[in-house]
């Protein structure tokens, strides 16, 4: 007599996890300074022992910082509110509408809000046990994305809460990534109208990226220039510069550019001391730098930003732009973050079903 043995297995229930840095929650000066003090205090983003990182951001520049920040904030602010926060739940929207509703999609803040830890409850109370966590941010880097898988683990621990996960830590070769930034830049390339493009990216201090390369590969490829970066590998695919140049050559390609059609460039540098450099060349010296070279008209992108932010509408747009102005620049043209762009979500698509 056969013997039918029905087992009965039920379905991992899926979700997806997107993560952006944050905002305040007004462009007021007292809610910018507790975003900065959250923000700056992170071990991540300043790599100073716990009391001399707590002097400086609580007592210098949250103090002195806020106000100036403020107004700032207020300039990208739209009747939407914030741009990053806006596009963050769009984004979730349109993904979970591409993904269906057999997987769910939560989106969380490093800092502030919505919070990592009211996006993990809600994964938790929605029974996912298969999750994808997917820091939206291009490049791999330990002030970013280190920091914000760091906080996801230290989460889910607090919460007791144990899904089979898997963390996207970069997605600079996706293929509809660097289709999407190529889109929205040939909306302006073609028009013949642009001398020189300019990539601009968000700056770190060069120590960053080489104890990351160190403590990534326990080697010392890093040497921090064009010939260490000019190939991209499994001996530098997570250092920070490495990944910027190769999204670049990505997105390069795609537009169909010579080389000598753009420059690559670093951005919001802070440098407290002459012996703590951040990344070069710098962004702000080549807006200046352009016009006395006969280029006038000038084409930039900001591709370690997803969505409209500070960096990329207030400095890149604004900042850089009068900079090139004031030196005898005529055109200055930002190209648009990917905010909610078709071709970005696929690529978030891929990403959440590891179909890159």
């Amino acid at each position: 007599m056969l013997k039918y043995i029905i087992t009965f297995v039920a379905m991992a229930k899926k979700g997806i996890l997107l993560i952006n840095l944050g905002t305040p929650d007004s462009p007021s000066t007292k809610d910018v300074r507790k975003y900065l003090r959250e923000f700056l205090m992170d071990k991540y983003v300043i790599d100073l022992p716990y009391l001399t990182r707590w002097f400086l951001v609580n007592v210098i520049i949250a103090t002195f910082r806020a106000p100036k920040s403020a107004e700032i904030y207020k300039q990208v602010w739209t009747e939407n509110g914030s741009p990053l926060l806006y596009f963050g739940l769009k984004v979730q929207k349109l993904l979970q509408k591409k993904l269906g509703t057999n997987i769910h999609v939560s989106f969380g803040m490093r800092y502030q809000n919505p919070s990592l830890g009211l996006a993990i409850d809600e994964l938790k109370t929605k029974q996912i046990d298969d999750l994808v966590v997917i820091p939206l941010y291009p490049q791999w880097a330990s002030s970013s994305t280190k920091s914000s898988i760091e906080k996801v683990k230290e989460l889910l621990k607090k919460k007791s809460y144990s899904p089979k996960i898997r963390f996207v830590e970069n997605f600079v070769s996706n293929k509809k990534f660097i289709a999407a930034i190529a889109e929205n830049g040939n909306k302006h390339w073609k028009t013949g109208k642009f001398d020189k493009i300019l990539f601009s990216y968000h700056g770190v201090p060069e120590r960053h990226v080489i104890n990351d390369c160190k403590n990534n590969y326990n080697n010392n490829h890093c040497k921090l220039d064009d010939k260490c970066c000019a190939v991209y590998s499994d001996k530098n695919k997570l250092c920070y510069r490495a990944q910027c140049y190769e999204t670049s050559r990505l997105v390069a390609k795609a537009m169909n550019l010579k080389e000598d059609d753009y420059v690559v460039a670093f951005q919001s540098r802070l440098e407290t001391r002459a012996r703590d450099p951040w990344l070069k060349p710098y962004s702000d010296v080549f807006a200046a730098d352009f016009p006395k070279e006969g280029i006038k008209n000038v084409l930039a992108f900001s591709p370690s930003f997803i969505a409209d932010c500070l960096e990329t509408t207030i400095e890149v747009g604004d900042e850089f732009k009068e900079i090139f102005e004031e030196n005898g620049g005529e055109h200055w043209q930002l190209v648009e973050s990917l905010n909610d762009s078709p071709l970005w979500i696929e690529a978030l698509e891929q990403l959440s079903l590891n179909n890159e």
